[in-house]
């Protein structure tokens, strides 16, 4: 348990085994303040791979095992519902507003909700490939939710219970980056350390020390990212970064290292900010407190 108490967000990543002491152990984490994403068949299992008859966390979740798990679904979507009155549905919407619905994953298990939720996700459920005049959604919509978030205390519970991580990482749906991007916003319940916003794709580390903080913006964007050695390096421009500065501290002096720039910033509510004009491969910023 002790390993936990460094981290504000653990996440579980369709961690189906799981022991009961290392179920206890989350549990104890959620009740000092800490928050939990997991998906899938997190907890349906223990160490040794036996199927539980529920899962181990489900007095955390909110929901218990329906006993069935469906898939490979064909044709099955979710359905996006802004409207919902709940305060948390705005938040893991973001950026999903404008869309009616977006696919779903390939497996899901049937789950049942032992406490009231929002709805912000639902699932369309799956209709025929063939004949062609039965492709379309036999149900328009249902109200079996997609995504459940729930409050613990000080901590925050997010479930989903279908595989988003694996088609993630199969497909790259936008949607799915944005959905989980949201919900792990959600569950951490604070503002970024570090905001980046501009084209490209980039990798931002942050570190902080006594008397400064630095932040490293490696560039990702390139058509090789997930394939190996990069190819030549594609640039990226206009980079707006936004960092806290840290409780208690005063800001002295901003420095690109790579770059040698002192670029010209704004501090509002602690929070610094300024334009990175261009990153090549790699920029770091320096941020010299007192």
């Amino acid at each position: 348990a002790g390993e936990l108490e460094n981290y504000k967000l653990v996440i579980l990543p369709n961690v189906a085994a799981l022991s009961d002491t290392q179920c206890d152990q989350l549990r104890q984490f959620v009740e000092k303040g800490g928050s939990i994403m997991a998906t899938f068949e997190t907890s349906l299992y223990d160490e040794n791979g036996d199927q539980r008859k529920d899962f181990g966390l489900t007095d955390l979740f909110g929901v218990r095992y329906a006993g069935k798990v469906e898939g490979p679904m064909k044709n099955s979507y979710l359905k996006i519902n802004p409207e919902t009155g709940s305060a948390f549905s705005s938040p893991v919407l973001e950026d999903l507003e404008d869309a009616f619905r977006i696919i779903n994953g390939v497996y899901r298990l049937e789950v049942e909700p032992e406490v009231d939720f929002p709805s912000p996700i639902t699932l369309i459920p799956s209709y025929p490939d063939l004949p062609m005049e039965h492709v379309y959604p036999l149900q328009p919509e249902t109200d079996i939710r997609e995504l459940y978030l729930r409050e613990s205390g000080k901590g925050r519970i997010a479930y989903i219970p279908w595989d988003i991580d694996r088609a993630f990482w199969n497909i790259m749906s936008v949607d799915h980056g944005k959905l989980l991007r949201n919900v792990f916003k959600w569950a951490l319940n604070e503002s970024p350390v570090v905001e980046v916003k501009g084209k490209g794709i980039l990798d931002i580390t942050a570190w902080e020390q006594e008397r400064s903080v630095t932040v490293h913006l490696v560039n990702f964007t390139n058509p090789m990212m997930m394939k190996g050695p990069f190819r030549e390096l594609l640039p990226v421009e206009d980079q707006l970064v936004k960092i806290n500065i840290p409780t208690g501290k005063n800001l002295r002096k901003v420095k690109l290292l790579v770059s040698g720039q002192e670029p010209n910033y704004n501090i509002s509510d602690s929070r610094l900010e300024f334009t990175i004009p261009g990153i090549l491969d790699h920029e770091v910023i320096a941020l010299d407190l007192s």
